[in-house]
């Protein structure tokens, strides 16, 4: 009897245990129920003399599709051909996770192909077929916090966010920033922040046109999924890689989850969009193409908090002061979309004051409904009194009073006290 995703759902962990004892499973005991449920596959297609794999669908030209690996990058030698009666019997869409026994190529086949989808995103195909497009799902404004505060003594960066500019389940934020002023390492300390407080969030680091060490740094620092196409890349390859990262966050959305991608930078995504967009014969100031914004700003519009559903949270840096023209009409473009911008200011960086956030500049849109009542009282009144004084004043005072205690609660308490008096 050939075992299907949906018949093995449907068991107990105990009695999944037993069919992979039955198959000589090892290591069953220590596997939860979805493992346990892929394990079991595997191994039935091994023993039908097929191999099982899985990967990232990307559909070309429309009716072509290819499972790539976790780094979407086109591999002859390990794509997956999936044809395109697969991909209309199950509504597949790009960035869904496809899984089941392929078969090698024969003759003069190039690929490996899928011979049945087993499973859709870890889901059934049937019940993947009925899924909402993320087009047609509704967005409110973000009204569940993402706590950055960590247990760690060096969360001083995450708990300085969570009171000058919180973030909330589909966010859609920019990290404003000079050359220098630590936006790449804020990401890292946002991204480690959100591994440690929640197991729920599927975490993806999105970088373009990087340095490749600082690709691998990233990698080795992060635990998520790291996405890049490095500076010696192509410029399409630089917008295949972007797409390819937010038709995956899509996918998952449309099935409920809560998803965070961290992209450095929307800068370069926009420069490489420039390179490779038809020219429309119309040029605005330092060279930019306007219609080369378009796939820009539909991967930073595509986050949102979805009612009654998931969220796709995006926190992009952007680049300012840098001496480009183009990089400054890029930055026009993009600063009214977000709903929370956060400051970097190379001044204070190069006094070595980090974060180098400016208080002032910084904010959340419509946070009240990431605070309680008592905590928003105590945020107004503390920013009245940061906003009186400069920039680095103000940073070097919060910073002061977050070092001096154990959490924000703590500080937000002993700063409503000394308000008070």
């Amino acid at each position: 009897m050939m075992l299907e995703l949906a018949d093995l759902q449907q068991k107990t962990v105990d009695e999944l245990r037993k069919i992979a004892s039955e198959m000589k499973l090892t290591g069953a005991s220590l596997l939860n129920k979805r493992d346990l449920c892929m394990r079991i596959l595997v191994k039935q297609s091994e023993a039908n003399g097929h191999e099982f794999r899985w990967g990232i669908l990307d559909i070309v030209n429309g009716d072509r599709g290819y499972l790539r690996g976790l780094d979407y990058e086109p591999n002859p030698s390990s794509d997956i051909y999936v044809a395109d009666t697969q991909i209309k019997r199950f509504n597949l869409r790009t960035g869904d996770m496809v899984s089941g026994p392929v078969r090698p190529p024969k003759d003069a086949e190039r690929y490996w192909s899928l011979l049945r989808v087993q499973s859709i995103n870890g889901m059934p195909p049937e019940t993947a077929r009925t899924r909402p497009h993320f087009e047609d799902l509704t967005p409110v404004y973000p009204d569940q916090r993402l706590y950055l505060e960590t247990t760690q003594p060096d969360s001083l960066t995450g708990r300085f966010l969570d009171i000058v500019t919180p973030i909330g389940r589909g966010q859609r934020g920019l990290i404003i920033s000079a050359p220098k002023a630590g936006k790449t390492t804020m990401l890292k300390q946002i991204a480690n922040a959100l591994t440690a407080n929640y197991d729920d969030l599927y975490l993806m680091v999105l970088l373009i046109d990087e340095r490749p060490e600082e690709v691998t740094d990233i990698a080795r620092s992060v635990d998520g999924e790291v996405a890049a196409s490095t500076f010696d890349e192509q410029p399409r390859n630089h917008m295949r890689v972007a797409e390819m990262v937010l038709e995956r966050g899509k996918r998952l959305v449309e099935h409920g989850e809560d998803v965070v991608i961290l992209l450095d930078s929307i800068t370069r995504l926009a420069r490489a969009a420039n390179l490779t967009v038809e020219p429309s014969g119309r040029t605005l100031s330092g060279g930019l193409d306007p219609t080369a914004l378009y796939r820009p700003k539909r991967l930073f519009g595509a986050a949102r908090n979805i009612e009654n559903g998931g969220s796709l949270t995006i926190i992009a840096t952007i680049l300012v002061e840098t001496g480009s023209r183009m990089d400054d009409m890029i930055y026009e473009e993009f600063k009214a979309t977000g709903n929370m911008d956060l400051v970097l200011a190379r001044e204070l960086a190069d006094k070595g004051i980090f974060p180098a956030i400016d208080i002032p500049r910084s904010s959340t849109r419509h946070q009240e409904l990431l605070f309680n009542d008592a905590e928003m009282q105590s945020i107004w009144q503390l920013r009245r009194a940061l906003h009186a004084l400069e920039p680095e004043n103000a940073a070097e005072l919060l910073i002061s009073g977050l070092r001096k205690t154990k959490s924000n609660q703590e500080f937000l308490g002993k700063a409503v006290t000394t308000f008070n008096k």
